[in-house]
């Protein structure tokens, strides 16, 4: 087993987002109620965010990240503040009402189900392109003045997916016609502002960026492929949109060769610790590791819903895999020797793929929750010293399985 100096992935790993204080997520409700100015809300990310970072770096952890503590939910404003975008209250504007989602993506319908539908959207009305600003750029300079320059690499930052304001429109429906004639074109537009960001960042010293995903888990679940294949709109079949996702995705994420990308897959994160989709990554898993152009995936391993580990057959030797066994949700400690042993298992797995031993198929892996702990503002079902607990949990598997690496 090589001991070397790793890049990220590190062998403890987390998703990007923590519990945030009380203090914090009250006083950015407070400043979206007119009841406090912003400059109030600054100081207080800025001390919410060394200590967040000091707790991460009590715990062993090398990958750090700001606990997304100056964003309201994990999407961040990457797509609120390109030209092109707007965020519309419902109705405002003819033709934006709730039958322009797709009732069937797991995230909407359980609004839908549940009657919290939102009360605004962002949408594209315009020609899409970069506004020549990183949205992340305060989130960043917050970071590289936590941490000593030969760290920043080290820095994750997590962009939300491309598809985001795509997916959970109807086909046709996230944006306007007289704007853009087809998908192919939007794609275009987005890819473009993608790049610019990533550009932005390696210019900032940032080498690790995560992107978060719960689309492309969707399209494991046999609800949402049974509503795409009811919904006669679609011009595409499921299997055709995932592989134009993936060819978009591969476009977006082009990058210098030193920056690390890597996507997390997710079945949901929610208030109450709900989750949105069930399914195994079989259907997805060779397209999935084998052609989108990705260093490492995170993927959500923590409960029976996500399958087994047979899908990670298809890892190439060059693909890094992130096994998130701990659950972000609950307070409850998993096991560390069963923690372990999944571990090992599913080595086994990769090194059958690949043809390697299991030592060998395990320098590709590492360890981490399967999710944030707060990918919205309140966070999951658990308080900050059982997160602490669980970070804790994952260095000492991580040192168990590989003694000596970060």
């Amino acid at each position: 087993m090589t001991t070397a100096k790793r890049s990220p992935p590190f062998r403890a790993e987390h998703c990007g987002s923590l519990l945030r204080p009380d203090t914090l997520v009250q006083k950015r409700y407070d400043v979206a109620a007119g009841k406090a100015d912003d400059s109030e809300l600054v100081p207080l990310e800025d001390k919410s965010i060394e200590e967040v970072v000091k707790l991460q770096k009590d715990a062993g952890f090398s990958t750090i990240s700001s606990g997304e503590y100056t964003r309201h939910m994990f999407w961040g404003t990457f797509f609120e503040e390109l030209n092109g975008m707007k965020e519309l209250q419902l109705g405002v504007l003819k033709g934006y009402d709730a039958d322009m989602f797709r009732d069937y993506a797991p995230d909407v319908k359980s609004f839908m189900e549940s009657k919290e539908i939102p009360n605004a959207v962002t949408v594209c009305v315009d020609k899409i392109s970069h506004p020549g600003h990183s949205s992340n750029q305060r989130e960043v300079d917050i970071m590289k003045k936590q941490l000593p320059e030969s760290e920043w690499k080290n820095i994750k930052i997590t962009l939300i997916s491309p598809s985001w304001y795509h997916f959970r429109y109807r086909a046709g429906r996230a944006y306007p016609k007289e704007v853009y004639a087809n998908d192919e074109e939007y794609f275009e537009d987005v890819a473009k502002a993608y790049q610019t960001e990533l550009k932005f960042l390696h210019e900032q010293g940032i080498r690790n960026v995560q992107i978060d995903d719960p689309n492309l888990a969707y399209f494991c679940s046999e609800a949402m492929l049974d509503g795409w294949k009811a919904d006669k709109g679609n011009d595409k079949t499921a299997d055709e949109m995932f592989d134009a996702y993936v060819k978009f995705y591969n476009k977006c994420f082009e990058r210098p060769e030193d920056m690390h990308i890597g996507i997390h897959l997710c079945r949901g994160n929610y208030v109450g610790s709900r989750h949105f989709s069930e399914g195994a990554y079989d259907i997805i898993a060779k397209k999935l590791f084998q052609d989108l152009d990705v260093d490492t995936y995170y993927l959500e391993y923590d409960t029976p819903r996500a399958g087994g580990f047979e899908p990670l057959t298809h890892l190439p030797k060059n693909k890094n895999v992130v096994l998130g066994v701990i659950t972000s949700k609950f307070p409850k400690l998993e096991n560390k020797d069963e923690m372990i042993a999944r571990i090992n298992e599913a080595g086994d797995f990769i090194a059958k793929g690949s043809g390697q031993t299991r030592e060998e198929a395990l320098d590709r892996v590492c360890v981490s929750p399967q999710c944030g702990f707060a990918s919205h503002a309140e966070g999951n079902a658990l308080g900050y010293e059982d997160m602490r607990k669980k970070l804790e949990l994952v260095r000492g598997i991580a040192d168990a399985v590989w003694p000596g690496q970060p």
